[in-house]
């Protein structure tokens, strides 16, 4: 199988390339800057032929490029950004696979839990409404600029994740170090539900999705998140468990606090969402890390894959 894939250079994109390619499926990276490797083809997403004939010949396509949402704080200007970091590539991509010949058979594009907004604790899966926050909005946009390649015929696929963890980076790799000081807070009353996913999960299920067992008839969107969500205490936790630290419960970050640094992206440290991947599981889906602490051990023991 030949597999374009965007955000290549990325934590998820990494990985997923190592998979695929250990099963001895070649892979496209598609990437805006000059290519550094002979599996790299410069594209641009805001030319009218973007992908153009670069996506030619490809059985399918794993769109996973955008701005990262944690990566800086949530300015008008960066707002702006990670929505059309989004969904201008999206339909872009969308565009030119559906003018494709021969058209892939599936489309793969990242998405977020950030489509339920704040829930409130209360367990929601893939047939819940988009909530009104920011990022529900972005994310509504997102997955609806896929059109032009559901409209085609092409399998279109929602990968609506959570907090990733995995080694190298991400998440984790932002609370890994102040864990291992033993100095990692709360935030605000830290009771506050966090769905996740190790990074081995979040790589089997999207390829469960783009050529596991009946992935021919999975479209639509997935929650990508394990079926045990935590709270942010327990995340902290565990975290600190995992690097054999003790755990300090009332070290904390107050949620106003929070909201003076960090602005409107504090939202996406105090937000409650317990999102569960009922669709995943249906399909018969099963993960290898269902529980944050097993997630933790082989995440944290693993070497990140080389880019």
């Amino acid at each position: 199988m030949k597999v374009a894939i965007t955000g290549s250079t990325g934590q998820i994109g990494t990985a997923l390339t190592a998979s695929l390619r250990a099963d001895g499926h070649q892979v496209v990276r598609l990437v805006r800057r000059p290519p550094h490797a002979a599996d790299e083809v410069r594209w641009d997403p805001r030319a009218a032929d973007a992908g153009d004939p670069v996506l030619a010949g490809v059985d399918a396509c794993v769109h996973l490029a955008g701005a990262g949402v944690g990566d800086h704080r949530w300015t008008a200007a960066y707002k702006a950004e990670i929505r059309s970091s989004r969904v201008l590539p999206t339909r872009a991509l969308a565009t030119v696979l559906a003018a494709a010949s021969p058209r892939p058979a599936a489309f793969l594009v990242a998405s977020a839990i950030g489509w339920y907004g704040a829930t409130g604790g209360a367990p929601v899966t893939e047939d819940a409404p988009a909530g009104q926050a920011f990022l529900s909005r972005v994310v509504a946009d997102w997955e609806a600029a896929a059109a032009p390649a559901r409209e085609a015929g092409i399998r279109v696929a929602h990968l609506r994740s959570g907090l990733v963890l995995g080694s190298g980076g991400g998440v984790l790799g932002r609370l890994s170090l102040p864990a291992r000081l033993g100095v990692l807070p709360r935030f605000g009353d830290g009771q506050q539900v966090m769905s996740w996913i190790s990074l081995t999960d979040e790589v089997r299920a999207i390829r469960f999705l783009l050529d596991g067992p009946g992935a021919e008839a999975s479209s639509g969107p997935y929650n990508l998140t394990a079926p045990n969500p935590v709270t942010d205490s327990e995340l902290t936790a565990a975290l600190k468990a995992a690097f054999h630290r003790p755990d300090v419960p009332w070290l904390r970050v107050p949620a106003p606090l929070l909201k003076l640094g960090l602005g409107d992206m504090s939202s996406e440290l105090l937000n409650s969402a317990r999102v569960l991947p009922k669709r995943l599981l249906d399909a018969g889906f099963v993960f290898e890390y269902p529980t944050v602490a097993a997630a933790l051990k082989a995440e944290l023991a693993a070497s990140p894959p080389a880019r």
